[in-house]
This record gives structure tokens, C-alpha cells and sequence, in this order.
């Protein structure tokens, strides 16, 4: 089956960065030249282009045109979304390493993040998402067993977590904490990267309408990764 128009333009992007010939803040064709070259409409071109403007993979300036974006990564500080949707939409290659699956007594921190009783029993993951093969993002999360049993008996391989708690506990509300860190030695290991390399930690809380249903610490090296995020104000 044939692509429709604007995902070929927009296939056609991906190639040309993957492979070199579009560098980093290069310019890319115009919505007019896209559209003369694709033989479709300016309306075509300008969703394709919009498309990876939004997934992080081009910017776009006012008056100037539109371009290849830095190689950091961006997630959005506005929206929680699935790692893995962020990365595939970038055109990218997303892989996951299992690290940990397993249950643990709640150190006084993670209890009092979960609403729970220091010493209760909670569920643990650690995962180390990457894109291209290289470690992008450790997620450790911290489950409340009482809202989902049957968190330990999941592939993480196969969904996310946040895949998973999605369907199983709709998001109702959620906190954020961001910070500059240095990683300890484990978090080096697993990022690949050396020990005066900054990072980007997320603590964040999710709830459920039956209570809070996980903690999760998200570290991303600080070369490879950025936050973004867009409001529009309404008078």
C-alpha cells in the first residue's frame, strides 16, 4: 500500500537526517519546494513538516524557515507521554533493558510518596530506555501493589510501564519535581556515561481516582537531553 503524501515528505526528512545528508540545524525545503517536489499540495507539505516540528525532530522559526533540531532529545514538560512513543516518533530506534522486576519493604521516602506505611511491602522496576542503542532514560518507579496487583507479572519488554498503568489505572493527576543531578557510579553504568556529566532528574507522582498509584525517578544525561514545552493563553 503507497504512503500517503505526507508521510513520504516525511519519511523522505528522516532519511536525509539518519543518513548525514541533513545536519544538525540545517534548513530544510520550504513547504512550497516540498510540495513542488512531492507533487502535492502546500497544505500536504506543511502537515508533514508540522508533524516532525512537534515530535522534536525539525524547529521552525518565524520569517526564517524551518530546520534539523539539535540531537538532544526533547520531552515535554507540559504532557506526560510514553518514552517510547517520543523516540519512535522522532524516526528513531527504541529499545528497552529490563534491570529490576521485583518487590521491596518502602524506605520512609517511598512511603510517603505512595501514601503508605514505612516498611510496607511496594513493587519496584528499573528500566533503561535507549534510542539508536544508547541509553536515553533509567526509569525507576515504585508501585502501590493495592492499586495494581499484578504489576511483577508484566513484560516490560513489551509495553512500558506507563503503557501498562495507563490502561490499567487512568491518569487523574500527576506531580512533577525536576533537577540538575551528578549521577551515582550504578546510574553512570547504566547511562554510559562518565561521572562529571550532569543529568535531568523527574520525580514524579501519578494518581488514580483510587489514590496514588506509583513514584517514579526519571534520569536522562544532560547532553542528550532537553524539556520543552508550549502554552497558549487564552484572554
Amino acid at each position: 500500500m503507497a504512503l500517503a503524501k505526507f508521510a513520504e515528505i516525511k519519511q523522505h526528512i528522516l532519511t536525509q537526517i539518519e543518513e548525514g545528508q541533513w545536519q544538525e540545524n540545517a534548513k530544510v525545503p520550504s513547504e512550497n519546494q516540498l510540495a513542488e517536489s512531492f507533487h502535492c499540495s502546500r497544505m500536504t507539505a506543511r502537515r508533514a513538516l508540522t508533524e516532525l516540528v512537534e515530535a522534536g525532530v525539525l524547529t521552525r522559526t518565524q520569517g526564517l524557515g524551518t530546520f534539523v533540531a539539535g540531537i538532544k532529545s526533547q520531552s515535554s514538560l507540559l504532557n506526560i507521554r510514553n518514552i517510547a512513543d517520543e523516540i519512535k516518533q522522532r524516526g528513531h530506534g527504541y529499545s528497552v533493558q529490563q534491570v529490576a522486576l521485583t518487590e521491596i519493604k518502602a524506605a520512609a521516602p517511598i512511603a510517603i510518596a505512595l501514601g503508605l506505611t514505612e516498611g510496607d511491602p511496594v513493587y519496584y522496576s528499573v528500566l533503561i530506555h535507549c534510542e539508536q542503542s544508547r541509553p536515553l532514560q533509567v526509569e525507576e518507579r515504585f508501585v502501590n501493589p493495592a492499586l495494581i496487583p499484578d504489576y511483577l507479572v508484566q513484560d516490560f519488554t513489551e509495553q512500558t510501564p506507563h503503557e501498562y498503568l495507563s490502561q490499567v489505572a487512568p491518569l487523574t493527576e500527576a506531580s512533577h519535581t525536576i533537577e540538575a543531578i551528578l549521577a551515582h557510579p550504578q546510574l553512570q553504568q547504566w547511562l554510559a556515561i562518565s561521572a562529571n556529566e550532569p543529568c535531568l532528574q523527574i520525580l514524579r507522582r501519578t494518581w488514580s481516582r483510587k489514590g496514588v498509584v506509583s513514584f517514579a525517578r526519571l534520569v536522562h544525561p544532560g547532553s542528550k537531553f532537553r524539556l520543552g514545552g508550549h502554552l497558549t493563553f487564552k484572554p
